[in-house]
C-alpha cells in the first residue's frame, strides 16, 4: 500500500492549516428500543423511523467531526437489509469516512437484537449521507481532515471517494441534459 492510501491528502490544501482529527473522534454509536409507536401497516418498524435515526446519528458524527453545526446535503444509498420489529433494540453505528473542504461523507451501519434474547445483533441497514458544515449564517465553512486510523478505516475513504466521483459525475451530466432541452426549446 501506498503513502497516499495510508495518510490521505487534504481534497483542498487550504485544509491543511487545520488539525486533521482521527476516525474514533467523532465515531458513535445511538441505540432505540422500538415500540408500537414506530410501526407501518405491516406491523413492523417503519423505515422513515429508521431513516430518522440514521439521519440523527449522522448528524451527531458530522457535528463532532467539524466542531459545530453541519446539515444533510445528500442521503445515498439507504438500504434496508432486514425488516426491524418492535421489541427490537436498534444500534445506529456511525463515522466519518471522508471529508472534503466543507462537507463530509458519513457512513452508517443499523444494527438490531431482541431487547430481551442474548443473541448477537443482525445488521438490518445501511447509509451513506453527505453534509455540510455551516456556520451561524448558514453559509458553508471547512471542516478538518479525517485521519483514518485502521485499513477499514483506509478502505471506507476510498471507497467514500468513488461515492463522491460519482455523485458529482451524476449531477454534472444531469446539468448537461437539462442545458441540452432548455436550448431544444424545451421547459421542464
Amino acid at each position: 500500500m501506498t503513502d497516499q492510501a495510508s495518510a490521505p491528502e487534504p481534497e483542498n490544501p487550504d485544509a491543511s492549516d487545520i488539525p486533521g482529527k482521527p476516525t474514533s473522534a467523532s465515531r458513535t454509536t445511538l441505540s432505540h428500543i422500538m415500540t408500537h409507536n414506530d410501526t407501518n401497516l405491516l406491523g413492523t418498524v417503519h423505515g422513515g423511523v429508521i431513516m430518522k435515526l440514521v439521519d440523527d446519528a449522522a448528524g451527531a458524527v458530522a457535528g463532532r467531526h467539524s466542531g459545530g453545526p453541519a446539515v444533510t446535503a445528500s442521503m445515498d444509498e439507504m438500504a434496508f437489509l432486514e425488516p426491524v420489529r418492535v421489541g427490537d433494540l436498534v444500534h445506529v453505528k456511525a463515522q466519518v469516512n471522508w471529508t472534503g473542504r466543507t462537507s463530509m461523507e458519513v457512513g452508517v451501519r443499523v444494527l438490531a437484537e431482541r431487547w430481551n434474547e442474548s443473541a448477537p445483533p443482525t445488521q438490518v441497514g445501511s447509509a451513506y449521507l453527505v453534509f455540510a458544515a455551516v456556520d451561524a449564517d448558514g453559509k458553508p465553512r471547512r471542516v478538518p481532515p479525517v485521519l483514518p486510523e485502521t485499513e477499514r478505516d483506509k478502505r471506507r475513504y476510498q471507497e467514500a471517494q468513488i461515492r463522491r466521483t460519482h455523485r458529482l459525475a451524476r449531477r454534472r451530466a444531469i446539468m448537461d441534459l437539462r442545458a441540452k432541452r432548455a436550448a431544444q426549446g424545451f421547459e421542464d
